[in-house]
């Protein structure tokens, strides 16, 4: 082990007394609208940081009336008035904010509404039922086994990178049977560019006033998301002309080309395509995130990291056969919900009130914006004990962590995340595998911070030190 990160394990232990606080955005003395040119102050922080503009005031106040650019709206923390926003027909998404994802994902659930969004949502359930999603775990154990090999004999890696080609590479096993680097390589490259540079949110798309508006401004986004649905329009048709195979497990393509709709029709070529298309946005990348959150975490607390490895060096991933295996690792669940609850992959979100409505007490307009912030409701101190702190001990006798109300993981009301549980699996699967090999350190102490955009990254990604496990025989 490097010298340097045993002497940092050290210093760290020294100076904790309790739990790990990690590294967080600076919480302003007060809020920001109650000083000279508010408004402003809160368009800079927030262009740098989504969750940049927050003040201690927030962090104890669960209902907080806002103004800005002249519009009300109010940020609801409680978890009672969360429920009735996220449940009321009264309140939608904001249809701009999809802007970024639409020439990559089409009309698929993601960004769908209303009626269409219900039978799309009808017709993919049982495409997620724990029973499919069983099925899918081969493909997170090759995936996962890909990423020890490839880290194998490396002693410093960018697990940032790597996780995000991992979780690549489970996604096109589990949606294609195709590997990032081998037949999915093209879209594995799509993916990366799409991700890395159009999918992020510009000014315009705040200005535009919906989905299609100011699309000429769009044109790499538009390039880069034909190119992709061309290449998923291929793989449906090859599979649908070839015949079918034994030699591979059941991917979610078969599942979506089986599925059929209330009327029991085959779902449509363009509606499997971009149901294909939205798993894999919003698949990958939020894994990939809560894959490197964890990492971080585990390199900064080496003890709670060598109980998980105990843990998983007890029940081996190759003996992963089905889901009721991963609660043989309820220390490793507990430390990704943990994480969740930390860097929460969606830290902020919004709903737009359709009609006049009143939400504990304080009246709506119509138009008005009420925003919802996972990352101040699970760091919130009238909802938390130790809010700041890594403590995954507090999720281990909660057998449904997601059904905890000031737990926003995956959304909530109707439109919580379907594949929440296909996200877990294969987190579950991939970073056991990763600490069956080695210990994983950090190269320095420079404090990550989180920075938001549309998920959760780190403001630079930090080499880890990686230490070969050596398992005694038997």
């Amino acid at each position: 082990m490097d010298v340097s990160v045993r002497d940092a394990k050290a210093h760290d232990a020294l100076l904790r007394s309790g739990p790990l606080i990690p590294p967080a955005p600076k919480v302003h003395p007060r809020p920001l609208a109650a000083l000279p040119f508010g408004d402003l102050r809160i368009a800079w922080e927030m262009s740098r940081n989504l969750v940049g503009a927050w003040a201690e005031a927030d962090f104890d106040n669960l209902i907080i009336p806002f103004r800005f650019m002249g519009q009300p709206g109010l940020v609801v923390s409680d978890p009672a008035g969360v429920r009735q926003v996220l449940a009321s027909p009264n309140f939608r998404r904001p249809i701009k904010l999809g802007r970024p994802l639409k020439p990559l994902v089409g009309e698929g659930l993601l960004l769908t509404e209303g009626e269409t969004w219900k039978r799309q949502r009808k017709s993919l359930a049982p495409v997620f039922t724990p029973a499919a999603i069983g099925g899918l775990l081969p493909h997170f154990v090759a995936a996962g086994g890909s990423l020890a090999d490839r880290l194998t004999g490396q002693d410093r890696a960018n697990l940032s990178e790597a996780f995000h080609h991992a979780t690549l590479d489970a996604v096109l096993r589990a949606l294609f049977s195709r590997r990032a680097d081998r037949e999915g390589a093209v879209l594995a490259e799509i993916a990366r560019r799409y991700v890395e540079g159009p999918a992020h949110f510009s000014l315009l798309d705040f200005a535009a006033r919906g989905l299609d508006d100011l699309t000429f401004v769009d044109g790499e986004r538009r390039r880069l998301g034909s190119r992709w649905l061309a290449e998923v329009d291929a793989l449906i048709a090859q599979r649908k002309a070839g015949p079918e195979s034994d030699d591979r497990p059941g991917d979610l393509l078969d599942r979506l080309l089986a599925a059929r709709d209330e009327d029991g029709r085959p779902l449509p070529d363009q509606e499997i395509r971009d149901q294909c298309s939205s798993m894999l946005a919003a698949g990958f990348e939020t894994t990939s995130r809560l894959l490197f959150w964890a990492a971080y975490l585990l390199a900064r607390d080496p003890s709670t990291q060598d109980r998980v490895r105990t843990e998983v060096l007890a029940s081996a991933v190759e003996r992963v056969n089905g889901l009721d295996d991963l609660k043989a690792w309820p220390l490793l669940r507990s430390v990704l919900f943990e994480t969740l609850r930390l860097y929460p992959t969606a830290p902020t979100f919004g709903r737009q009130a359709l009609a006049d409505e009143t939400v504990l007490g304080h009246q709506i307009p119509a138009g008005a914006m009420v925003t919802i912030s996972p990352w101040l409701i699970h760091r919130h101190r009238k909802l938390w004990d130790e809010p700041t702190a890594f403590r995954p001990e507090r999720f281990l006798d909660q057998p449904h962590p997601w059904g905890m109300e000031a737990f926003l993981p995956f959304g909530g009301g109707p439109r919580v995340c379907i594949g929440a549980g296909f996200a877990l699996a294969e987190a579950q699967i991939i970073l056991a595998t990763v600490l069956a090999r080695v210990e994983i350190g950090l190269a320095d102490d420079r404090p990550v911070i989180p920075v938001a955009s549309i998920t959760l990254g780190p403001d630079h990604e930090p080499d880890f030190v990686l230490t070969p496990i050596v398992q005694a025989r038997p």
